[in-house]
């Protein structure tokens, strides 16, 4: 009868297979003066439904690696795999093809299309990736509601807070229900009440089985992640799982209300 009884945390040999793992990345950005050794021989794996924050100071290469596991650069060694698939043969069409259907990017500063409305910002990756008109319009309509972005359709991001252009930014990101999203220093150029906003909506959805890697330099948004790792001068210097404390299942927002 014993064998019955598993805790509920089992081994990691029986946890999913990754959905998206690196081995051995490196960046060296190459400009005026000596290279900068961005990311070293990184080595990561992201399983389904996780919530990762990789945090550390400023200049250690956290977008970096962002970037390079969003295909938005190329490393100078190393591989990235998306659901058990090598991205390394990939071209950029191909790669703008995955973040489009099974990888959603958010930025600091929202890369909204200024001379679009934010329906048509939302809507374009769903259009883009196939989705017939009426059904992006249905998704666009579903995720505004839920954001708290309705009556703003026809809106221009200019016309918007900084807090509603990075829902706008995270509406866009989700349309096409990617398996994975990143979000690289969602909430910086954000306020205190903006921040929450923000982090409030990624563990919502986060709740909802969203995978999410998260970069930060701020320690209290990482403190709303399953898994913190903590970057330095290029490297894993740190990579821990928390514990689901009664304190911690607040979410993120019970944190920075602290702070007002």
């Amino acid at each position: 009868m014993a064998h019955t009884e598993e805790p509920a945390s089992g081994p990691r040999a029986e946890d999913p297979a990754p959905l998206l793992r690196a081995d051995g990345l490196v960046k060296t950005h190459h400009g005026e003066g000596a290279p900068a050794h961005a990311v070293r021989g990184v080595d990561l794996a992201v399983r389904p439904g996780e919530f990762v924050a990789i945090t550390g100071p400023s200049g250690a290469g956290k977008s970096t690696l962002l970037h390079l596991l969003g295909g938005l650069q190329r490393p100078d060694a190393g591989s990235v795999w998306l659901d058990g698939e090598c991205a390394d043969a990939w071209s950029e069409a191909r790669w703008a093809v995955e973040r489009r259907r099974r990888i959603g990017i958010v930025f600091q500063f929202f890369n909204l299309v200024s001379n679009l409305s934010v329906a048509d910002n939302v809507e374009l990756p769903a259009l883009l990736a196939g989705v017939a008109p009426k059904r992006a319009r249905a998704e666009r309509e579903e995720l505004l509601a839920e954001l708290g972005l309705a009556g703003k359709e026809r809106s221009m991001p200019g016309e918007l807070s900084g807090g509603e252009q990075q829902r706008v930014a995270l509406a866009r990101a989700l349309v096409n229900h990617p398996p994975l999203l990143l979000a690289d220093e969602p909430a910086g150029s954000l306020d205190s009440k903006g921040t929450r906003e923000v982090m409030r909506l990624l563990s919502r959805f986060h709740r909802r089985g969203q995978t999410i890697l998260l970069v930060t330099h701020d320690a209290r948004l990482a403190s709303a992640a399953d898994r913190v790792i903590s970057f330095f001068d290029g490297r894993i210097a740190d990579d821990a799982e928390l514990d689901a404390t009664p304190a911690r299942r607040g979410g993120i927002s019970g944190v920075l209300e602290l702070k007002d």
